[in-house]
């Protein structure tokens, strides 16, 4: 029994993150082969039977993983950094959130056909969304304007608001029925919360102590930490049941938003964790589905996803966003996007298996729905979001402006050349002085690190097809090229040329190494910045229709560095294996010497 325990744990394992890599690979919704493989070793082939594997401990064991899993997107929740935007987030996620919850009760109630109680906990159910889909989805189709920024925040706040509110609905029908309106449901429902909330704000209070005072050594804080988030969920469920999810929560929230201490450690941990989490506890749940229950809801059940689809997301975003400065294919954009994921299956597979155990009816079907939303939503939203955004103008389908990586004073200077110029450019650095220098001079800048996962998702990258890595750090800027390559593609990403070639040739170095050289063989960043130190300055040159090419290439020999070349609204990047060739009409994005004058035309025949 051990042994089939050990096979069929590592077979879960093995196959989500097989299905995480393969997803990667192919560049499809990760959800998506999480579920075909949950399928697969479950109904399917019959590798794995969750019930008979964990028995009475699949309840708490997939309760506790949900809870690390909202603690991850609590951890997320940064309220200083959130935007302008911010109203229609708040509308989005309270007033767009109940408008979900009752257009879905109805459409399973009336529809479906089921009990009132149960739709009203599988509507609530449905208005969760989460990160680990909507986020890939945006990285993929690059929105412009604010749309990315909104979907990205509702994507984020919207899990522990919705499993908060999904577990109050719960507990509600659980103790009352919807029959006995008392004053101990009122009770057990302000338990929940109080005892939740002060127990989540507790815990992250005292592990920023711990942290901030060194009582903990470094090589076992991010144990110490999921030590922490299982003893408040533990806790908190004890002194209030089912209020370990909202504890959770809290707890990630509170841990983000305060001063004392830095956290960046713990956030690389959960991000790995989390991967690992919600690979497997999908897999997990996929495998005790039974496709007889999902293709025995038949015509009704494709008219309860076409209602959730083109009626709760469009009446939830309508209302949302009146009176916002969002024009009409934003607003049609927003309402086009609302997949569902990890967190709706676990919470659904959670609640299912409960009232079950209390005797209601039909639980089941709560899975059954929720699965067959989730499969539907990615499907319809995965394939068709990235031609919509283009065709409402929101997303370019060759988009121009960059990426830099680095915000010190010569990437900064390149980033407004590009912006002058009529391109979007974004820094990106984990020094907070040069980006709070970038931000000063009216440039968009992130701080973070460009290797971190779930910070690349978090950067708008709406009109930006283009990667230049300009770091003093070699190794940084071939990291940063190889780890963007697949959002951008391998022609698209650039970097310094390493100072170790300094005078060598620039092909001899491994192609699968390195991004595309920029500017020239030998211009690495020392030879870059003693440049600018000694007054060279960024200049467009228009090249009129009758210019002089011999001029050109004398003068670029020792006082002119060609970066960028503009032809056709298009931004060419200059590389060390790609000479320069103008043409009448050219913009180029020089660095030249003081005093520079270039006599571009030629003499009159």
């Amino acid at each position: 029994m051990t042994v089939d325990f050990i096979l069929g744990l590592a077979i879960i394992i093995f196959a989500g993150i097989l299905a995480q890599w393969l997803a990667w690979r192919l560049r499809i919704p990760s959800i998506l082969l999480l579920l075909i493989f949950g399928l697969l070793i479950g109904p399917v082939f019959g590798f794995v039977n969750p019930d008979a594997l964990f028995g009475e401990l699949l309840f708490p064991l997939v309760s506790l993983a949900v809870g690390i899993i909202l603690f991850e997107g609590g951890l997320g929740l940064r309220f200083k950094d959130l935007p302008e935007i911010q109203r229609v987030v708040w509308m989005l996620i309270s007033i767009g959130a109940l408008i979900t919850w009752a257009v879905s009760a109805a459409a399973a109630h009336f529809i479906i056909g089921l009990d009132f109680q149960l739709a009203l906990v599988l509507g609530v159910i449905l208005i969760v969304s989460g990160p680990t889909v909507i986020l890939p989805l945006l990285r993929d189709v690059r929105p412009e304007g604010p749309v990315g920024s909104i979907l990205r925040w509702e994507g984020i706040l919207i899990d522990p608001v919705g499993a908060t509110l999904a577990l109050l609905v719960f507990d509600t029908i659980l103790q009352t029925n919807l029959r006995e309106a008392t004053g101990e449901a009122v009770i057990s429902l302000l338990q929940i919360v109080i005892i939740g909330a002060a127990l989540g704000w507790a815990g992250a209070r005292g592990l920023a102590y711990l942290l901030k005072h060194y009582l903990i050594p470094d090589h076992l804080q991010n144990a110490f930490t999921l030590m922490a988030v299982i003893v408040v969920f533990a806790l908190s469920n004890l002194l209030a049941s089912e209020s370990g999810l909202l504890a959770a929560t809290i707890m990630g929230m509170a841990l983000a938003n305060q001063n004392a201490v830095a956290i960046k450690h713990i956030i690389e941990f959960k991000e790995d964790l989390g991967v690992l989490l919600t690979s497997s506890i999908f897999v997990l749940l996929a495998a005790r589905l039974q496709l007889g229950d999902i293709l025995g809801l038949g015509w009704p059940g494709l008219l309860f996803l076409a209602a959730i689809i083109l009626l709760a997301r469009p009446l939830s975003v309508f209302f949302s966003t009146l009176g916002s400065s969002l024009n009409l294919a934003e607003k049609g954009f927003l309402a086009w996007m609302a997949p569902r994921g990890i967190v709706a299956a676990s919470v659904a597979s959670i609640f299912a298996i409960e009232l079950a155990h209390v005797g209601f009816p039909h639980a089941d079907i709560l899975v059954s729905l929720t699965f067959l939303v989730i499969i539907g939503t990615v499907l319809v939203y995965g394939l068709s979001a990235g031609p919509l955004a283009r065709r409402l103008g929101l997303a370019q389908a060759n988009p121009q402006g960059a990426l830099l990586v680095g915000a010190h004073r010569g990437a900064r200077r390149l980033a407004k050349s590009l912006q002058d110029a009529g391109f979007k450019a974004v820094l990106i650095d984990t020094n907070p002085r040069n980006c709070t220098l970038a931000q000063a001079e009216e440039l968009q800048a992130y701080c973070g690190n460009i290797l971190f996962e779930e910070f690349v998702e978090e950067i708008d990258l709406g009109g930006v097809g283009k990667l230049l890595a300009l770091t003093s750090n070699d190794e940084v800027n071939t990291l940063a090229c190889l780890h963007m390559a697949d959002i951008f593609g391998r022609a698209n990403v650039y970097q310094l040329p390493p100072q170790s070639i300094e005078g060598q040739r620039a092909d001899g170095l491994p192609d699968f190494l390195v991004g595309r050289l920029l500017f020239g063989p030998d211009m690495t960043y020392r030879k870059l910045n003693e440049r600018f130190n000694a007054g060279w300055t960024l200049e467009i040159i228009e090249m009129a229709e009758a210019f002089d090419p011999d001029a050109l290439a004398e003068r670029a020999a020792d006082a002119l560095i060609p970066m960028f070349v503009i032809r056709d609204r298009l931004l060419k990047v200059i590389t060390a294996t790609e000479s320069y060739a103008p043409q009448p009409g050219d913009r180029l994005i020089a660095l030249v010497v003081p005093g520079f004058r270039l006599e571009a035309s030629k003499p009159p025949d």
